[in-house]
């Protein structure tokens, strides 16, 4: 279990908290709208009413005692940005910060924060691969240059084995799981035989998916 101060409670701020919970975190939020509070309660039990621009009241919560701190103030940069510098100064060991333009990320990171959620830039993205790239039926970056791809099995494997094709050598890919009928089955034997009724998780970076799936 995690210590969580989650800052803000708009609909990121909700969803990340609400979330945290149910993994089993302990989850502290912050937020300065009142009506707002209100409305979170039944998914953020704890919930403390402040001006998280405060040096007094954000050093009065003990920042450093926490596992993550996140700033999910999306609609007024400067705050998010005076709150970053302020959990940095006061000894938060990791702060998450959101977004919502490349200059803000930029800034950011540059002032205390130690990782940028662009939600709306990177979800966009996800949908784009998605639904405009061939043979690509979900995608999960990991880095710029790497992810995780769900990818129909090409036509010149179906029949033959994982160590057969050599995939790992040939292609430059490691596949993660097979998945059928909905169910994942994770880290394929290299005995096993691909067919057509099912999808590849596979780890490889964007080039080389490229080369797999055209």
């Amino acid at each position: 279990m995690k210590s969580i101060l989650v800052i803000g409670l708009g609909r990121f701020g909700r969803h990340m908290a609400q979330k945290f919970i149910e993994e089993g975190n302990e989850v502290l939020a912050v937020e300065s709208n009142e009506v707002r509070a209100d409305e979170a309660l039944s998914i953020v039990p704890n919930i403390q009413i402040g001006d998280a621009t405060s040096e007094n009241f954000i050093r009065s919560l003990g920042v450093n005692h926490f596992d993550i701190c996140v700033v999910a103030i999306g609609d007024n940069f400067q705050s998010a940005l005076e709150i970053t510098v302020l959990l940095k100064d006061l000894g938060a060991g990791f702060i998450l910060a959101r977004a919502s333009r490349d200059v803000h990320k930029k800034l950011l990171l540059r002032n205390g924060a130690d990782h940028v959620v662009y939600a709306e830039r990177e979800m966009a993205e996800r949908l784009a691969i998605k639904y405009g790239a061939k043979n690509i039926f979900d995608y999960i970056e990991l880095t710029p240059e790497y992810a995780i791809y769900e990818i129909p099995v090409p036509a010149s494997w179906r029949g033959k084995s994982i160590l057969e094709q050599n995939v790992r050598s040939k292609y430059h890919i490691s596949i993660l799981a097979t998945k059928s009928n909905g169910i994942l089955y994770p880290l394929p034997h290299p005995e096993h035989i691909f067919s057509a009724d099912e999808t590849l998780m596979v780890l490889s970076n964007h080039e080389n998916i490229r080369l797999v799936t055209r």
